[in-house]
């Protein structure tokens, strides 16, 4: 698992994620670079297999996204948002919201010390998800957790009853409204 070289950092600036166009992490890694952008394209190493050979390549961690490290003034993100392949910044109404330092860290000694990792579905207790995939695939329920374990409720809200079952949270995804029910 690699990373992308992260140059230093500049005088007050915070992380913030970009959301990338399809596949385009990588150039746009590339092309902030060249702008003096400090950035930081969490990669990880994957066999790809054809029916005729193997092949070792690097992908990036989390798909459609890269860290940029700016002052957020004006000028920065601009930089930032007129670069080739980047979509735009990750925030709310107000703009971007930084990323902690320490997560970033994490993320970067992880890489470092080369351990197996690979994306998993960030889920919310209390987010409400259905099961994609075994012989419970379709049913939709609470996420909750208990202890170590993720659960699904269902609930019978006439009844004011609920049943928990035991369920792994990469068998699961959010629970989108129907057109129907909208």
């Amino acid at each position: 698992m690699m990373t992308s070289a992260i140059s230093n950092f500049p005088q007050g600036a915070t992380w913030f994620a970009v959301r990338t166009r399809s596949r385009q992490e990588k150039t746009a890694a590339t092309m902030l670079e060249a702008l003096g952008v400090t950035n930081f394209l969490p990669l990880k190493s994957e066999v790809h297999r054809w029916s005729d050979r193997n092949q070792t390549i690097t992908a990036p961690l989390f798909k459609g996204y890269l860290f940029v490290r700016l002052n957020p003034a004006r000028e920065s993100r601009l930089k930032v948002l007129k670069t080739p392949g980047v979509a735009g910044l990750v925030g709310n109404r107000s703009g971007p919201l930084p990323i902690p330092e320490t997560e970033i860290e994490s993320i970067r000694t992880v890489l470092a010390q080369q351990l197996p990792c690979s994306p998993y579905p960030f889920f919310t207790v209390g987010e409400r998800v259905r099961v994609m995939r075994g012989a419970l695939a379709g049913v939709e329920g609470t996420l909750v957790r208990a202890q170590a374990d993720f659960k699904l409720v269902i609930t019978v809200e006439m009844i004011q009853q609920s049943i928990a079952i035991n369920v792994h949270a990469t068998d699961v995804q959010t629970a989108r409204p129907s057109i129907a029910a909208i």
